[in-house]
């Protein structure tokens, strides 16, 4: 399987395969929410051939064949597909590359990305290869996390970070952490690729996140992400212990009852081929 060899896809693929058994548990109460925005805004209809590109768990391509759509998922962690093998066995899922899809020109409906493009080193040639395995009239959707301005959750690990520890700890180099925040930027590498880019569709979605503890986000970034995790851990004890303190304290804000209720947005985007 080729997964780039670069320093960025080395360290996200170490990370994907270390955290992936907490995926479930951890994180996909809220990257699920999105799914519904996703299919939705992609128009996904009973009967297409459906690609779930970065698969993780498989939620995607359980989404859509619910529908009656058919779909296919590949990631690049193999304990990731193994997973959604496990939860979903009549779906068909495959480990390999996202930045060099092993399938012919044109062979699929839709192509579908839910917080995957965050992940790779290089998310324009995504894009590409998006773009040369959709058929003629098809679509290309995905999601991304929205910027600190825009999403009260990273703002609050944002500012954590930046004011008790250091946002450049030298982890590999890889694309912008609030990847196509802006609508225009988008549209610019998404033509560059190939898209009708005055068919894109830019939308800004916030859902509820419901946590246990005021402790539990810094938890679930520290143990069970990759990128974040990777940049807690080239942090003193002292300084972890700050940010995290620092995070706990600005969850108060949002403590509802037994529970804090987190919003956090992303952006949905769609654009025809």
């Amino acid at each position: 399987m080729k997964t780039g060899g670069d320093d960025f896809t080395t360290f996200e693929h170490v990370g994907w395969e270390r955290v992936a058994d907490k995926y479930d548990s951890v994180w996909s109460s809220l990257t699920r929410q999105f799914i519904p925005y996703l299919i939705s805004a992609a128009e996904v209809s009973p009967g297409m051939s459906v690609l779930d590109v970065a698969c993780g768990p498989g939620y995607v391509s359980a989404a859509v064949k619910r529908l009656g759509a058919v779909p296919t998922g590949i990631d690049f962690s193999e304990k990731m597909i193994a997973i959604a093998k496990t939860m979903f066995p009549d779906i068909s899922f495959l480990q390999g590359d996202a930045q060099d899809l092993p399938f012919e020109n044109v062979c699929f409906d839709r192509v579908l990305v839910n917080f995957g493009l965050l992940h790779v080193s290089h998310p324009e040639n995504v894009c590409a290869e998006t773009c040369r395995v959709l058929k003629p009239g098809g679509r290309f959707g995905f999601s991304v996390w929205a910027g600190p301005d825009k999403n009260p959750g990273a703002k609050i690990v944002h500012d954590a970070i930046e004011a008790h520890g250091d946002l450049d700890v030298g982890l590999p180099e890889g694309p912008p952490h609030y990847l196509y925040g802006e609508s225009e930027g988008c549209r610019k590498v998404l033509e560059q690729s190939g898209f009708d880019g005055s068919s894109m569709s830019y939308e800004t979605r916030t859902v509820e996140w419901h946590l246990p503890t005021a402790s539990y986000f810094f938890e679930a970034e520290r143990d069970a992400g990759v990128r974040t995790a990777g940049l807690l851990a080239r942090h003193s004890a002292e300084k972890l212990d700050s940010i995290r303190v620092a995070i706990e304290n600005e969850m108060q804000r949002y403590a509802t009852g037994n529970e804090f209720v987190l919003p956090m947005a992303a952006h949905v985007v769609v654009v025809g081929r």
